[in-house]
């Protein structure tokens, strides 16, 4: 069974999240609480993973206490699987949390706290190439089709968490007014040391240089794909099924141009160029 997409204040979202929207909407999130937020497969297991390194000054054994889906929690996703909001609540400060609404959809309570956001933004044409893969294994949402088919649902906003246009932008506009760290994937990719340093500032942690370091390669994509701690691969079956593909793919930058036909490619970068006109973000267009 597969699930649809229900508006919220106009942001298409999983009707399983639909249905307790309210609860969502009034999560009570703490001072000192951190909140990581993406569009959806924009790096966020992996800034995950990297804030839960540094959080726990690069230990290994403490980052491996539980699957990252238990140590971060999903906000979205508590009400169908654990840590519930009683485990959530449960959880001592400072609490590390995961979101992918967007700006405007933020339980009010984090930003009354002036919680400290750390914000990842990818690129458009890898997140709809990852996106698409995804749901294909995501059972709370619709079938993917095919790709041209998702391709025009995405340049569309008709996805998941709607609109990587208005996702992105929203919080990059928002970025000066709150306390919000904004990191680009493809940096992160370029020069992993350097944006887990900023990280580090950002969360007021003073690391030495070879913890530093450790973090690098523990957070780098091939460590978390072999370890079951952080690659996802116990996520609850009736929400994720990865019996044919598994939920770390390949975690590259480019891997649009193995899906895009040139025609597609002219097309959207076309559309993009309107829906990005009016604003100072830029995506680096290779490393």
């Amino acid at each position: 069974m597969r699930g649809t997409l229900e508006n919220v204040e106009g942001v298409p979202m999983a009707d399983a999240i639909v249905k307790n929207w309210q609860q969502i909407k009034t999560f009570e999130a703490r001072p000192g609480d951190i909140l990581i937020s993406t569009y959806p497969k924009s790096g966020t297991t992996w800034i995950q993973e990297i804030v839960d390194l540094i959080m726990n000054n690069g230990d290994e054994e403490i980052c491996r206490r539980a699957p990252i889906y238990e140590r971060i929690p999903f906000i979205e996703l508590m009400h169908l699987m654990k840590p519930g909001l009683e485990e959530i609540n449960a959880m001592p400060s400072p609490r590390v949390l995961k979101t992918h609404l967007p700006v405007q959809l933020i339980p009010a309570s984090f930003w009354e706290h002036n919680c400290k956001v750390i914000y990842v933004a990818r690129n458009a044409k890898d997140t709809v190439t990852s996106f698409y893969h995804f749901d294909h294994m995501v059972k709370i949402h619709p079938e993917p089709g095919t790709f041209p088919q998702y391709l025009e649902r995405f340049m569309n906003g008709n996805v998941g968490w709607g609109s990587w246009y208005d996702h992105v932008k929203g919080f990059w506009e928002w970025k000066d007014k709150r306390d919000i760290l904004y990191l680009l994937y493809e940096d992160l990719k370029r020069n992993s040391l350097e944006e887990i340093r900023k990280v580090m500032r950002f969360l007021d942690k003073d690391l030495s240089e070879e913890v530093l370091k450790k973090i690098v390669h523990l957070s780098s994509f091939a460590q978390m794909r072999k370890n079951p701690m952080a690659n996802n691969s116990t996520f609850p079956k009736e929400i994720m099924d990865q019996t044919d593909m598994s939920f770390m793919r390949k975690g590259t930058v480019g891997d649009w141009k193995n899906l895009f036909t040139a025609e597609q490619s002219k097309r959207f970068e076309e559309h993009y160029k309107q829906q990005m006109k009016n604003t100072t973000l830029i995506f680096p267009s290779a490393i």
